[in-house]
C-alpha cells in the first residue's frame, strides 16, 4: 500500500506541475478552496460512516458468520448513498453563504452547489474502499488508487488545457466519478452472500455506524473547518494567490509522509482493531508501526528542508518559489503527524468516542487559534508555524492519552529512533535558517544523506531483509553494500 500511495504521489506531482503551468497560482488556490469547502460540507454529512464502517466490517467478518457479514455490507452501502445525497443538498443549501465567507462574494455559489454531486460520489466511493480495507485487501486497494490517480490525471490534464480555470469544476466532478469507477470494480470482487434487509433493520445499523462515526464526524469537520479557515485567512487577507502558494507548499510537505500515512490507515487500523483488547500486543503494534513510519519517512522530509526551493520549482514554477519558506515549518508538523498517528488510532481501534472528541477539539482548536493569531502577523508562513506548534503539542498529548487508554509507552528501540530523528530534523532546520547559499546546502544535504542511511540500516535490520523492497535494496550502489552489511549481521 506504501508503494501504491508512493507512485500514486508521483503521479500527483506530474498532473500537479503540468496544471501549475496552465492555471498558476491563483488557478491552484482555486482548486484548494473548493476542496476545502467540499471536505468540510461532506464531512458533516458522512456522520463519519465510511470510518466506522471499516471497523464494523472487520468485526463482522471476524466472527465468520456470512449472513452477518452480509448484513453489515447492504446496510453500510445503503447508509453510504444516504448521507451522500445529504451532502449534496447541503451542499446547495449552504452554497451561497460559504461562497460569501471563501471569497468575499456570492460568484462562487453555483460552483459550490454542482461540485455537491462529488459528495454522492465520493460517499459512494468511500463505502465500497471501506469493505476492500475492512477485509485487509490492500492489493486491491493499492490497484484502486493507483489506476484512479492515473486516468483522473489524465482527464484533468485535458481538461486544463482546453478550458483553464473554467475546467476546476468539470475536473473534481470527473475524478470523483473516475474513483468511484475504480472502487466499484474492485469490491465487486469481494464475494458477499444474497441476503434480505429491511429498512428498519438499516435505520437500527445505520445508527450504530454513526454512533463511533459521529466522533469521526466531528474530528473530520474541525480538520476540514481549520483547513477552510486557514485557507480563507489567507485569501482575505493577502489574496488568491498567496492561497496558491500555501496550497503548493502544503501540498509538497506530505510528498513523502503521505504514503506512509496513506498506508498506515489502510493496514494498521484494521490490524490494531483485531488486537486492541490485548493491552500488551496492541503496545507492540503501535510501537512496531511508528518506527517503521518514522524511519520510512525521515529521508524524505529531510530531503524536503534541504532542497525546498529546488522541490517548489521543479514541482510547480518559480512563480510558487515563496512556498520554500513555508515548507521546512510544514515538515516539522509532518513529522508530528507520522510520530503521532499510530497513537491516535488507539481511540478509533478501542472506539473510544469521547476520549477521541475530547483531543480532536482540544488540539484543532488550538491549531484554529493558532492560525488566527499567526496568519495576520507573519502571512502565510504563520499557517505554516501553527501547523508545525499544534503537532509538537499533539505528539505529547496523544502519549499521555496513550497511557491512560492502554498503558502504552515507547519502547527503547521507538525512543533512541525518535532521538536521532529529532537532532537531524532540528539540525537540517537550523542550517536552512542560519546559512544561506552553498555551505546550508551541503550541511542539509550531509544531514540527509546520514538519514537515509540510518532508515536503511533500521529498516533491514527489523524487516532481516525478507520483504521484496528489502531485497532489491541490494541493486542499488552504496546503499547496496550498507543493506548486505546489515543484513549479514542480522542473520548472524
Amino acid at each position: 500500500m506504501g508503494g501504491a500511495q508512493a507512485l500514486t504521489y508521483i503521479i500527483g506531482l506530474v498532473r500537479i506541475k503540468i496544471v501549475a503551468m496552465l492555471l498558476g497560482p491563483s488557478g491552484i488556490g482555486l482548486v484548494g478552496l473548493y476542496a476545502s469547502a467540499m471536505g468540510l460540507i461532506g464531512t458533516v454529512s458522512g456522520l463519519g460512516i465510511a470510518s466506522s464502517g471499516v471497523r464494523e466490517v472487520v468485526q463482522a467478518y471476524s466472527h465468520e458468520d456470512a449472513a452477518r457479514a452480509a448484513r453489515t455490507v447492504r446496510i453500510l452501502r445503503r447508509a453510504c448513498w444516504a448521507t451522500g445525497v445529504l451532502g449534496w443538498l447541503l451542499a446547495i443549501a449552504v452554497a451561497q453563504p460559504v461562497s460569501q465567507w471563501m471569497f468575499g462574494s456570492p460568484d462562487h455559489a453555483w460552483a459550490i452547489a454542482v461540485l455537491g454531486v462529488t459528495l454522492l460520489i465520493g460517499s459512494v466511493s468511500a463505502g465500497q474502499l471501506a469493505l476492500l480495507q475492512g477485509l485487509r485487501r490492500i492489493g486491491d486497494m493499492a490497484r484502486a488508487s493507483v489506476l484512479s490517480a492515473l486516468v483522473s490525471s489524465a482527464v484533468a490534464i485535458a481538461l486544463y488545457a482546453w478550458l483553464g480555470q473554467d475546467g476546476v469544476v468539470p475536473v473534481l466532478v470527473a475524478s470523483a466519478l473516475v474513483s468511484l469507477g475504480f472502487s466499484y470494480w474492485f469490491s465487486k470482487r469481494v464475494a458477499v452472500s444474497p441476503v434480505t434487509v429491511s429498512w428498519a433493520d438499516t435505520l437500527v445499523g445505520t445508527r450504530r455506524l454513526a454512533g463511533l462515526g459521529v466522533a469521526f464526524m466531528w474530528s473530520g469537520v474541525l480538520t476540514a473547518g481549520v483547513d477552510m479557515l486557514t485557507r480563507s485567512v489567507i485569501t482575505r487577507q493577502h489574496g488568491l494567490e498567496a492561497a496558491g502558494i500555501y496550497q503548493a507548499a502544503w501540498a509538497l510537505s506530505g510528498l513523502f509522509a503521505g504514503f506512509i500515512l496513506g498506508a498506515m490507515g489502510a493496514d494498521f487500523y484494521p490490524r490494531l482493531t483485531a488486537v486492541i483488547h490485548d493491552k500488551v500486543k496492541a503496545a507492540k503494534a503501535v510501537n512496531e508501526q511508528t518506527e517503521i513510519g518514522v524511519l520510512l519517512a525521515l529521508p524524505g522530509l529531510l530531503a524536503t528542508i534541504a532542497f525546498a526551493p529546488l522541490v517548489i520549482e521543479v514541482f510547480y514554477t518559480k512563480r510558487f518559489l515563496p512556498g520554500a519558506e513555508l515548507l521546512p515549518w510544514l515538515v516539522i508538523g509532518v513529522l508530528g503527524r507520522v510520530i503521532s498517528w499510530p497513537m491516535g488510532f488507539i481511540q478509533m481501534a478501542m472506539g473510544a468516542s469521547r476520549w477521541f472528541v475530547a483531543t480532536e477539539t482540544i488540539f484543532i482548536g488550538l491549531q484554529a487559534t493558532f492560525v488566527l493569531w499567526m496568519v495576520p502577523a507573519y502571512g502565510a508562513v504563520g499557517a505554516a508555524y501553527a501547523f508545525a506548534l499544534t503537532y509538537a503539542l499533539y505528539v505529547m498529548g496523544m502519549l499521555w492519552v496513550s497511557r491512560m487508554l492502554i498503558d502504552f509507552r515507547w519502547s527503547s528501540a521507538v525512543l533512541g529512533t525518535l532521538s536521532v530523528t529529532v537532532l537531524l530534523v532540528m539540525g537540517a532546520l537550523a542550517a536552512r535558517l542560519l546559512w544561506s547559499g552553498g555551505a546550508g546546502v551541503a550541511v542539509m544535504g550531509g544531514l540527509t544523506l546520514v538519514a537515509l542511511l540510518f532508515s536503511v540500516h533500521g529498516l533491514v535490520r527489523r524487516t532481516g531483509g525478507h520483504s521484496q523492497w528489502a531485497r532489491r535494496l541490494a541493486s542499488i550502489p552504496g546503499i547496496g553494500r550498507l543493506y548486505k552489511s546489515v543484513l549479514d549481521k542480522s542473520v548472524g
